[in-house]
């Protein structure tokens, strides 16, 4: 068994993560008597965005949500997450999801034509 190194004290987070930049850790470590470790209580650090949705999108949700009795913010984020897991599981490009977005297929994607405001100009 070789002799392990002492680590060093560090000054802060920013000294230990330039040292182990440069360093290997099993220098420092026997890494075969390792546990793994679990934290059960951990939970995902969030953001808040603001999102403008159309009212009848926001309307639709809200109604799905209250049938499968959560939280319609809740419901969002688990949609939302699967989307995003299917379409990076399908290995689509940049170039397809954008055109995706510039032309969606749901029926909340664009205003139909007779749906849209007229403003009394004509062309």
């Amino acid at each position: 068994m070789k002799k392990l190194k002492a680590l060093p004290n560090f000054r802060d987070e920013e000294e230990e993560h330039a040292f182990w930049a440069t360093h290997d850790s099993t220098a420092y470590f026997d890494w075969s008597k390792a546990v793994r470790a679990v934290f059960p209580n951990l939970q995902p650090s969030t953001h808040t965005i603001s999102l403008r949705l159309p009212e009848s999108l926001l309307a639709d949700l809200k109604i799905l949500a209250n049938r499968l009795d959560v939280p319609y913010q809740s419901l969002m984020k688990v949609y939302l997450a699967e989307r995003a897991a299917r379409e990076l599981s399908h290995g689509k490009t940049a170039e397809d999801l954008a055109m995706e977005v510039r032309e969606p297929a749901a029926p909340y994607g664009r205003a139909k034509p007779s749906t849209r405001r007229k403003t009394g100009r004509s062309k």
